[in-house]
């Protein structure tokens, strides 16, 4: 009798613990709660996707336990508004309660975000946003911030130099006439022109443009190549375009111009053409075929950065929590042990410097058709050609050097070879 009424107070207690939302088999397991700030309407909208894609599905690889802490991942739109990023950053932070933000797209979203991060002491991690001055002159204001992608003209100072390689000797440059756009022909710029080389011309057509034909014709005749930077829809007009009106010669670009994002929607018209950043989804290591085969078994595509970026962030943060066995750290500490951290990620080794951005392998991609990871059917892949390694946001040229220079505008470094 008194065992039966001991199984029956068990019984009960049991009962009552999952009505009140108690999980016997998890208690004092410690909550992270992660807020992700991306767009999910608008026109950035399949960004955003990928990014959370990325994201989740190094969750559902962990089952949302990072060694030990239970992860709580909070999604919020911006729709690529920063004023909105604002303040869904700042209703994560004062009603959810999270530990860190996430995320971000635009530069301009990242600057937003940063200074709420301050004011909060809340960690924020913009997985996306590459602004060169978020981890270069303006570090010091964004004392929480710690960025796991790229500065815009990280990739592109590699770039510029395997253009003179090439031989390349006169370029000009087609970039959207935004932050980004400039920056990105900012370090290509300035690295081709210091190992001899001339940028001629430099066309900025505004975001968004969807018809080249009032800027194709001016394209100066004696270029060797042009770079483009082209992001959202441009990517997929601009090469269709300028292929399209006779243009023969060789393209380069920003690897936002050509993110696996894009390339599906591309046709024959790029097959060659060539780009750098700091992931290629035909990265042939078992890393990287062990993230691209479940993404495109889970969510139907190739990974592009979009993805990878945040699903190394995801990484990031469960190797920190690692180190922490599952418990929060504070924001300080958290921010010391994610710089200290080496890891190797389906992009290849990251490790950080001491202004809070990755070092990173820069990859020379060309754009090629063929089979990969054994799917039976011809793709656009960005095949990499060449791989600069452990490649800084200050290049070759040293911290002190870099930032005594102006951050790159539309106006630096100046167009001294255009006519």
């Amino acid at each position: 009798m008194k065992r039966t009424s001991l199984r029956q107070i068990g019984l009960l207690l049991s009962a009552i613990f999952l009505a009140i939302g108690v999980n016997l088999g998890t208690a004092g397991a410690e909550e992270l709660r992660i807020g992700f700030l991306a767009p999910v309407t608008g026109p950035l909208a399949q960004l955003g996707k990928d990014m959370t894609d990325g994201f989740q599905l190094y969750l559902d690889e962990t089952k949302g336990d990072f060694h030990g802490a239970q992860v709580k991942f909070i999604r919020e739109d911006t729709q690529g508004k920063p004023a909105l990023a604002v303040l869904k950053a700042e209703k994560l932070i004062n009603e959810d309660k999270v530990h860190l933000l996430v995320g971000g797209t635009l530069a301009s979203i990242g600057y937003a975000v940063a200074p709420v991060s301050t004011r909060e002491k809340i960690i924020y991690i913009p997985s996306i946003p590459s602004g060169d001055d978020l981890t270069q002159r303006k570090l010091n204001e964004f004392p929480y911030m710690i960025r796991t992608g790229w500065t815009s003209s990280q990739p592109n100072h590699p770039l510029g130099e395997w253009a003179c390689e090439q031989g390349y000797k006169k370029v000009v440059t087609v970039a959207a006439d935004y932050a980004f756009g400039h920056e990105s022909v900012g370090g290509f710029q300035k690295s081709f022109e210091d190992c001899g080389g001339k940028v001629i011309q430099k066309i900025l057509p505004p975001l968004n443009t969807k018809d080249f034909g009032p800027y194709i014709p001016t394209i100066k005749a004696d270029a060797d190549a042009i770079f483009t930077v082209m992001v959202g829809p441009m990517t997929l007009q601009f090469p269709k375009q300028l292929r399209d009106s006779g243009f023969k010669k060789p393209i380069i670009g920003s690897g936002a111009s050509y993110d696996e994002f894009a390339l599906p929607f591309m046709g024959d018209e790029v097959i060659g053409d060539v780009s750098a950043l700091q992931y290629s989804a035909a990265l042939d290591t078992p890393k990287n075929e062990a993230f691209v085969k479940p993404y495109r078994s889970k969510f139907g595509k190739v990974p592009g950065y979009y993805a990878e970026t945040n699903y190394t962030t995801a990484l990031l943060i469960d190797e920190v929590m690692k180190k922490t066995g599952g418990k929060w750290p504070g924001s300080e500490e958290f921010l010391k042990i994610m710089q200290g951290l080496k890891i190797e990620a389906p992009r290849g080794p990251v490790s950080f410097d001491d202004m809070r951005n990755p070092i990173q392998n820069i990859y020379i991609k060309k754009i090629e058709k063929k089979k990969m990871f054994g799917y039976d059917k011809d793709e656009l892949w960005n095949t990499v050609i060449k791989t600069y390694p452990k490649v800084s946001q200050f290049w070759t040229y040293g911290k002190d050097k870099f930032l005594a220079q102006p951050v790159y505008d539309r106006d630096y470094p100046p167009c001294k070879y255009c006519e």
